[in-house]
C-alpha cells in the first residue's frame, strides 16, 4: 500500500477546518443590541437594570481596562427555527482562547437572574430545545474589559495591571451577538473528528490502529457533501461510528476525569473580579449539569463559595441543588488554595478548619482530600495537617513544574516530619486544565510512573485559572474516550472514588519523605516583601489577640470574648494566604490592596488586644508576653526608658528597674556585652562576631555582607529566581556614615548607612541588649532598584552538614552539600522565623521576623576549616507582572544568635516576632496555660469555636525528639479532651489531676487539647 499519509491528514484538516466547523451554527438573526457604561466599579443589577442605555453596533470597541459595561440584548426567535436547538451566540471581541484573562460576561434574565456566562471557548447561551418560534429574548449582559496582561507573554512590564495606571482606552470590539440554530449533527461530527484525530495523531506509525481510523477519516470526508454540509454530516458519522465503537484494550489505562475550574481567588485580576468570576464560572458549571447527568464537578475554595452565596443568591441556590443530586463535589477542605510554603503552621491549621467548617455547615459534606493543584511546593507538615483535620488524601499538579528533576512517583504515601503519611496523587496529565485532548491522553499513559502496579489516574478537566472551567465540547470528548481502543479509558467521577480504587490497587505505594520541594518559583518566597510582612505579623497578631482575649475571658468579669471580629480577621489572613497573593506573584492592583488589608488587620488587633488588657483594670505599667517561653530581657517603657523583666511564657510581669551584672560595652565600632563581642570593619560590616562563652570566633569572614545580585530569570519574573543569578553581583561596601546612637547601660547600637545603585538607601541599626547573645539588625530600605535581589550573607565559622530550617509546627533538614542533582536545586529555599547551622557542641542562628527565602552553602577554605554560609534574601525587584514590585521603604529585623541549640533558635524566633507588649495594669492574672517540660510548645490559646467557654490549647514538640510533660491551668480545670483541629474530641474526656494534664508527643507532634473549665461556686 502506498503511504498517503500525508494526503489524508492535510485533507482532513482543511474540510474540517474550513467546512465543518463553520457549519455549526446553520442560522442566525442578530440581536438589537444596547450599551450602557458603568461607571468606576461593578454596579449591582438593580442599577444597571435602572440605566439609560443607547443603541451600539456591532465591531464598535467598547470596554476601557477593568471596565464594565452593560449590554442590553433584545431579539425574537424566527418561525423558521421552530423544532430546532436555538442558542444566543455571543462574542465580546475575544482575544486567543484563555477564558480567564480577558473579556468575560455573565448573561441574566429582566428578573436579575443570573443565567450563563461567555467566554471565548464558551459563547453560547441555551434558548429553547425544540424552540417554538416567536419566542422573545431579552438579556442583560454585564461585561467585564478586563486587561490581557499575558498578551506579550510576560515578555515586558505593563501598566495594565492597576486600574490606577492602566488608562481609559477601549480594549475590545463587540463582533457577534446573534440568536442562533445549533445543528447538532455538524456539531457531533466536529466532536468525532476531533476524538479519531487526536487519538491517531498520538499512535505510532507502526500501529495498525493508526491506519485504521486514518483510512477511515478518509472514506469519511468522500461521504462529504461539500455543498451541504448539514445534510451530508449524519452519513459521514455513519462512516466514522466503527472506528468510534471499538472498546479500548482490557489493559488499558483508566483516567478519572473529574470537572474542575481553577479560580485563582487573585492573580492577574484583583479579588473584586474574582468575586464575579465564581459567579460566572459557576452558573456554567450548573448549568451543565442540567445537560449532562453523568457530570460531576469538584470545587474547592470556601471562600469563593461565600462569596457566591453572598453576592449571588441564585447561583449559590443552583450549586446546593448541584450537590444534593450529587454532581457538585465540594473538595479541598481549606478557605482558599493558599501558598504551600508562606503561611505559618497554625494559618495552615485554619485553612483547614474554617474550610472543612464552611461545607459541614452549608452543606453537610465534610471533605476527605487537600485539593492543592497548583501552589508551589508543599511543607513537610502538611500530611500531620491534613490528616488531623480529617483528611485521608492529598492532590496537587504543580511538581510536574520541576526545572530540574523528574519526581519519580504519581501515586504514593506522603511522610511529614512526625511520621504521619497521607495517601497522594500527581495526576500524569500533567495539568489540572485537562480538556481531553489527545496529546493530553497519550502524555498521561506515558507519563504514569505506576506501571505495573497501578492502573489509574486522575484529569481535572476544563479551563482553569482565571475560570471558565468545563465545556459542553470536553464532556462530549470524554463520553468518546469512555471506551476507545487506541486511548486511555475516561469515567468521570468523585475525587474520593479514584482514591478508594487507586489506594484498594496500590495499597503498598511508595513513600516520599519530607518536604514536597517545587524546583520551580524560588522567588515566590521573597517577592512583594511588604505582602510576606504582612502576613507573617498578621498572624503573630492574630495570636495575641486570642491569648489576651481568652485570658481576659477567664479572668476579667464582664469581658465577652470577640469571636465574631477574630473569625472575620482571620479569614482576611487567610484570604490572602492564596497563591498568587503571598507568594507575590500577582499584579500591583492585587498587592496595593493586600497591603491596606493588612494596615488594617494590624489595627484592628491592636484594638482588641488593647480592650483585652484593658479589661483587668488600669494600674502600673505591666509587660505581657505573647511567647510559649519564658522571657529575661530589657524591655523599654516611659519616655525612652529601658528596664529589666523576667515574665513567664502567655504571661505578664512587672518591670524591674534594677541595673544587672551584665552591661554593654560601646565603643566606636564595638559593641560587647559579656556574652557576645561584636567588631565592625571600616566598611561597615562585620568583622569579629566573638562568643566570649564558648570562647571562639563565629565568623570565617565579613558578616553581615549585603550583596546586590542581577536577577533576570529565564521566564517567570516575580516567580522565578534562575541559578545565574550567583554569578554577577556588586558587594555593598561602601557607607555614607557609621556613628554609635545608643550607649544605654542596657542597650549598645551601632547605625551604619549606605547608598547604592539607582538611588536606593538602606540603614541598618546594629544591636546588642543586655543578657542576651542576640545581635539585631534593624533595617530600613529605599529601594529603587530594578531586575535585582539583595541578599545578607553570614559567613559562619562551622562545618555543618545539614541546615535546619523552620517550617510550620518544627523544621526540616536540608544536607549543605550538592552531591547530587536533587539538592543542586535547592540552591534557594524557605524557612520560616529562623535557620540553624551546627557543627557537635556548637550552632549558630539566623533569625527574622518577616523573610522567607534563604540560601545556605558552604567551602572548605585554604587553612583547611570549613565555611557555612547563610544569606537571608531581603528584597527583589521584579517588573512582571508588577512594573513597580517592592519599590520604595521597607522595615524589618534579622539577628545573628551565637553559641543557638535549636530550642534557643525556636525561642528566640518566637521573643523577634513577639515583642513583648507594655501597658498599664492592675491585674496579675496567672498565665491561661503553662508548660513543665522540655521541647513542649504552646502554639495557639484560645476558646473553643462553639461558644461553649471550653479553653483549647494547641501544643506541638519543637525539637524533634521525644517529649513528656505537664500542662497547668490557670483556671479550675473540670477535664481535658484531645481533639481534632475541628475540636471535635478524638478521646474520652479525662478527669484533671490537681489542674494538670500530663502530655506526650513524638518529635514534632502536634496535639490540640480542650479544656473545661470546672464550675465555680
Amino acid at each position: 500500500m502506498h503511504d498517503e499519509r500525508r494526503r489524508i491528514e492535510e485533507r482532513v484538516e482543511r474540510l474540517h477546518n474550513q467546512r465543518i466547523k463553520p457549519a455549526i451554527y446553520a442560522a442566525t438573526v442578530p440581536f438589537e443590541v444596547e450599551a450602557w457604561q458603568a461607571p468606576g466599579e461593578p454596579v449591582s443589577f438593580e442599577e444597571a437594570a435602572a440605566a439609560r442605555y443607547a443603541p451600539f453596533a456591532m465591531d464598535t470597541p467598547w470596554g476601557p481596562p477593568w471596565g464594565t459595561t452593560w449590554f442590553r440584548m433584545r431579539g425574537e426567535v424566527p418561525a423558521a427555527f421552530a423544532g430546532k436547538r436555538v442558542e444566543a451566540v455571543i462574542d465580546l471581541g475575544f482575544v486567543g482562547d484563555w477564558p480567564g484573562n480577558q473579556a468575560e460576561a455573565l448573561v441574566h434574565l429582566p428578573d436579575g437572574r443570573p443565567l450563563k456566562a461567555v467566554n471565548p471557548l464558551n459563547q453560547y447561551v441555551p434558548i429553547a430545545n425544540p424552540a417554538a418560534g416567536g419566542e422573545q429574548i431579552d438579556y442583560l449582559v454585564e461585561a467585564a474589559s478586563n486587561p490581557d496582561i499575558l498578551a506579550n507573554n510576560f515578555a515586558a512590564p505593563t501598566l495594565l495591571g492597576d486600574v490606577l495606571t492602566a488608562g481609559d482606552r477601549p480594549l475590545y470590539a463587540f463582533q457577534r451577538a446573534d440568536i442562533a440554530v445549533l445543528d447538532e449533527e455538524v456539531w457531533h461530527l466536529d466532536l468525532d473528528l476531533q476524538v479519531l484525530l487526536g487519538v491517531m495523531v498520538h499512535l505510532g506509525d507502526h500501529e495498525p490502529r493508526r491506519h485504521e481510523i486514518l483510512h477511515a477519516l478518509d472514506r469519511a470526508m468522500d461521504a462529504l457533501d461539500l455543498d451541504d454540509i448539514s445534510g451530508s454530516a449524519a452519513a459521514v458519522r455513519e462512516v466514522l461510528a466503527p472506528v468510534l465503537a471499538k472498546p479500548a484494550h482490557a489493559s488499558a489505562h483508566t483516567i478519572s476525569g473529574v470537572g474542575h475550574a481553577h479560580i485563582d481567588s487573585a492573580w492577574l485580576w484583583p479579588i473584586r473580579e474574582t468575586k464575579r468570576k465564581t459567579s460566572r464560572t459557576f452558573s456554567n458549571v450548573t448549568s451543565l449539569a442540567d445537560e449532562y447527568d453523568d457530570f460531576i464537578f469538584a470545587c474547592s475554595q470556601a471562600q469563593q463559595y461565600e462569596w457566591v452565596r453572598d453576592n449571588y443568591p441564585h447561583v449559590w441556590a443552583r450549586i446546593q441543588e448541584s450537590v444534593k443530586k450529587g454532581q457538585w463535589a465540594p473538595v479541598g477542605g481549606m478557605w482558599v488554595e493558599s501558598d504551600g510554603n508562606l503561611p505559618g503552621g497554625e494559618a495552615i491549621a485554619r485553612q483547614l478548619i474554617h474550610g472543612k467548617r464552611f461545607f459541614i455547615e452549608h452543606f453537610g459534606i465534610e471533605t476527605k482530600g487537600v485539593w492543592l493543584p497548583d501552589s508551589f511546593g508543599y511543607n513537610a507538615a502538611y500530611p500531620q495537617l491534613a490528616k488531623l483535620a480529617g483528611n485521608e488524601w492529598f492532590l496537587t499538579q504543580k511538581i510536574s513544574w520541576n526545572q530540574t528533576n523528574k519526581f519519580p512517583h504519581h501515586t504514593f504515601w506522603w511522610e511529614g516530619i512526625d511520621g504521619t503519611r497521607i495517601f497522594t496523587h500527581f495526576p500524569p496529565v500533567d495539568t489540572y486544565n485537562a480538556r481531553f485532548s489527545g496529546e493530553e491522553m497519550d502524555r498521561a499513559v506515558r507519563n504514569y510512573s505506576e506501571k505495573g502496579a497501578g492502573s489509574r489516574s486522575l484529569a481535572p478537566f476544563g479551563w482553569g485559572d482565571g475560570g471558565g472551567g468545563p465545556t459542553r465540547e470536553i464532556m462530549e470528548r470524554a463520553r468518546r474516550l469512555a471506551d476507545l481502543e487506541g486511548s486511555p479509558k475516561v469515567v468521570v467521577e468523585h475525587p474520593d472514588e479514584f482514591f478508594a480504587k487507586a489506594r484498594a490497587e496500590y495499597e503498598d505505594a511508595p513513600v516520599w519523605n519530607g518536604e514536597l520541594y517545587l524546583e520551580l518559583h524560588r522567588a515566590t518566597y521573597t517577592s512583594q516583601a511588604r505582602t510576606k510582612q504582612g502576613n507573617r505579623r498578621s498572624e503573630h497578631k492574630l495570636r495575641e489577640a486570642e491569648l489576651w482575649a481568652t485570658t481576659a475571658a477567664l479572668h476579667a468579669p464582664g469581658y465577652a470574648y470577640p469571636y465574631e471580629k477574630l473569625d472575620r480577621l482571620w479569614k482576611t489572613v487567610l484570604l490572602h494566604q492564596f497563591h498568587d497573593i503571598l507568594p507575590g506573584s500577582s499584579i500591583a492592583w492585587v498587592h496595593r490592596e493586600a497591603e491596606a488589608e493588612y494596615a488594617r488587620v494590624a489595627e484592628e488587633l491592636e484594638v482588641l488586644t488593647g480592650e483585652a488588657i484593658a479589661a483587668f483594670g488600669g494600674g502600673e505599667p505591666r509587660v505581657f508576653n505573647t511567647s510559649p517561653f519564658d522571657r529575661r530581657e530589657v524591655v523599654r517603657h516611659g519616655e525612652g526608658t529601658t528596664g529589666w523583666v523576667q515574665v513567664p511564657a502567655n504571661g505578664s510581669a512587672a518591670v524591674d528597674n534594677a541595673v544587672p551584672d551584665d552591661l554593654v560595652i560601646v565603643e566606636d565600632r564595638a559593641l560587647d556585652n559579656g556574652y557576645v563581642r561584636v567588631e565592625l570593619a571600616e566598611d561597615g560590616t562585620l568583622a569579629s562576631v566573638f562568643d566570649r562563652r564558648a570562647k571562639r570566633e563565629v565568623l570565617a569572614d565579613k558578616g553581615n555582607l549585603l550583596r546586590l545580585h542581577t536577577d533576570l530569570p529565564n521566564y517567570w519574573d516575580a516567580w522565578d529566581i534562575d541559578k545565574h543569578y550567583k554569578n554577577r553581583y556588586m558587594d555593598l561596601v561602601d557607607i555614607e556614615s557609621v556613628q554609635v546612637i545608643e550607649r544605654d547601660a542596657l542597650v549598645g547600637s551601632i547605625r551604619v548607612t549606605r547608598a547604592f545603585g539607582k538611588g536606593s538607601k538602606i540603614t541598618q541599626t546594629i544591636t546588642v541588649r543586655s543578657g542576651s547573645p542576640r545581635i539585631d539588625f534593624e533595617t530600613e530600605i529605599d529601594w529603587h532598584e530594578a531586575e535585582k535581589i539583595l541578599k545578607a550573607g553570614f559567613p559562619i565559622d562551622i562545618r555543618a552538614p545539614h541546615s535546619s530550617a523552620e517550617i510550620q509546627f518544627g523544621h526540616i533538614q536540608r544536607p549543605t552539600h550538592t552531591n547530587t542533582s536533587w539538592e543542586a536545586a535547592r540552591f534557594e529555599v524557605s524557612g520560616h522565623r529562623w535557620v540553624h547551622v551546627a557543627e557537635p557542641g556548637y550552632g549558630v542562628a539566623v533569625i527574622n521576623d518577616s523573610t522567607y527565602g534563604h540560601d545556605v552553602s558552604r567551602t572548605v577554605r585554604e587553612d583547611g576549616g570549613t565555611t557555612t554560609k547563610v544569606s537571608l534574601s531581603l528584597v527583589r525587584a521584579p517588573r512582571v507582572p508588577d512594573p513597580e514590585a517592592d519599590q520604595g521603604k521597607h522595615r524589618f529585623t534579622y539577628s545573628l544568635l551565637p553559641g543557638a541549640s535549636i530550642e534557643d533558635a525556636v525561642a528566640e524566633g518566637y521573643a523577634l516576632n513577639l515583642p513583648l507588649r507594655v501597658a498599664d495594669s492592675a491585674g496579675e492574672p496567672e498565665p491561661v496555660v503553662s508548660v513543665d517540660g522540655e521541647g513542649i510548645t504552646v502554639e495557639a490559646v484560645k476558646l473553643a469555636d462553639d461558644a461553649s467557654g471550653d479553653v483549647v490549647v494547641r501544643l506541638y514538640e519543637s525539637r524533634g525528639g521525644r517529649a513528656q510533660g505537664v500542662l497547668r491551668t490557670g483556671f479550675p480545670l473540670a477535664g481535658a479532651r484531645v481533639t481534632d483541629l475541628l475540636e471535635r474530641p478524638l478521646t474520652e474526656d479525662e478527669a484533671a489531676v490537681d489542674g494538670t494534664v500530663p502530655v506526650t508527643l513524638r518529635p514534632f507532634q502536634i496535639l490540640t487539647l480542650r479544656l473545661k473549665r470546672a464550675e465555680v461556686n
